[in-house]
């Protein structure tokens, strides 16, 4: 369901921006208006759904229109045209106390600065948005502390900002923005300021709350590597437009020109692409078949592996035609040939932890989910053609 809908937002910054609108309309490019016209198109009619719960990456080059845009989302910036429904209504027919009040419960900002009060400790900065809102006390420290412990900082609540490092002063800005449990966070740029390894493990810990949170989340970056590590779904932009909106995969895969063609070309698909891409449909059979089933379904599928499942389609483990042959000559029974240590993943594991797993193993790689059923099977082949770009379903067999 969608929390979030932007319809054909416009926003265009001086004199004339009516008749900017109908310039770009009538076809006009973005340089064109601002050389000829002195008005620049910071959004150019964007529009996109955001379904409640997802991480919703908004990301493009310095200058794409990507912070505007954001801005927009909450009326910080006054749009030119189009409309933002949050819940189905729009933020730009709200009076200012309607305005005041989708800001304090339904959308938090975190910016890039950490802008914390240097004079207040870590648990008076966190309680700052819900003391302007008059909570009382008692309310206001608990959800504090409930905010602090969600972000890892427990025990840190008394120290002054300049105590700590940018990763940890960072974490407080995100404990603010979650104090009042708003419904949407608006994240500018939020770990650009950051050193590398410390901006992964912000990264990493956004996922891990994101888990325990399900908030819905729009986060700006100008980082493709950030945006396909943390994005359910991705806008990317160029001259205040949205050119493609799509999965991390869609975006690497499918891309929609040469621009976004260009913008991916170097990334390292092993690092982004999961076991989900390049499984196939698993050919599988129970216990009670028997080898003489089994080794006839494997001449039918021209395979020599097969895997064995319960009725509730748990992996038991895998047989091979030969082992197969050999125990229907000698009258002995599937479960006594059945190799139980076979490498298993989970259907999210990336391709780069699957080169040693698939050069290794002499069996198909099983994916499995959380409950231990069988999802689909992976083979050398598949993991090497699809970073090429190939059809997982192309020219692979079962066999290892």
């Amino acid at each position: 369901m969608a929390i979030l809908q932007v319809k054909n937002v416009s926003k265009l910054f001086g004199p004339g921006a009516e008749q900017g609108l109908q310039l770009l309309e009538q076809g006009w490019s973005k340089a064109r208006i601002a050389k000829e016209k002195n008005i620049t198109v910071g959004v150019n009619r964007v529009s996109f759904d955001i379904q409640e719960g997802e991480i919703f990456v908004i990301m493009g080059l310095s200058g794409s229109g990507k912070s505007t845009l954001v801005r927009l989302l909450n009326r910080l910036i006054e749009p030119t045209s189009g409309e933002i429904l949050i819940h189905g209504k729009d933020l730009r027919k709200m009076n200012k106390e309607q305005l005041r009040e989708v800001r304090r419960k339904t959308i938090s900002m975190v910016f890039q600065k950490f802008a914390l009060f240097p004079h207040r400790t870590v648990l008076d900065n966190v309680e700052y948005g819900l003391e302007i809102q008059k909570v009382n006390k008692s309310k206001r420290r608990e959800a504090a502390m409930k905010a602090l412990e969600l972000v890892g900082l427990k025990g840190w609540e008394d120290k002054m900002p300049d105590e700590l490092s940018g990763g940890m002063q960072q974490r407080v800005g995100l404990a603010r923005a979650l104090a009042n449990d708003p419904e949407i966070l608006l994240m500018d740029e939020a770990f650009s300021a950051l050193d590398p390894l410390i901006r992964r493990d912000m990264q990493d810990e956004l996922i891990e709350l994101q888990d325990k949170m399900k908030k819905t989340i729009v986060f700006i970056t100008h980082d493709l590597d950030e945006a396909l590590r943390i994005g359910d779904r991705i806008a990317l932009m160029k001259d205040g437009a949205v050119v493609q909106i799509g999965t991390p995969e869609e975006i690497l895969t499918q891309p929609a020109n040469d621009y976004v063609e260009r913008f991916v070309e170097d990334v390292d698909l092993s690092k982004v692409l999961t076991a989900s891409h390049v499984m196939r449909r698993p050919e599988a059979i129970t216990l009670d078949r028997g080898p003489r089933v089994a080794l006839e379904l494997m001449r039918e599928r021209g395979i020599s592996n097969l895997f064995v499942i319960d009725r509730a389609k748990k992996l038991l483990g895998v047989i091979t035609a030969e082992e197969a042959s050999d125990a229907m000559k000698n009258h002995r029974k599937l479960e006594d040939i059945l190799i139980t240590d076979g490498p298993r993943v989970g259907p999210d594991t990336l391709l780069n932890e699957l080169f040693e797993i698939t050069s290794m193993s002499k069996v198909p790689l099983a994916v499995v989910d959380d409950n231990g059923r069988l999802m689909g099977v992976i083979v050398r082949g598949a993991v090497l053609g699809a970073l090429a770009g190939e059809s997982k379903n192309e020219g692979v067999t079962q066999d290892a």
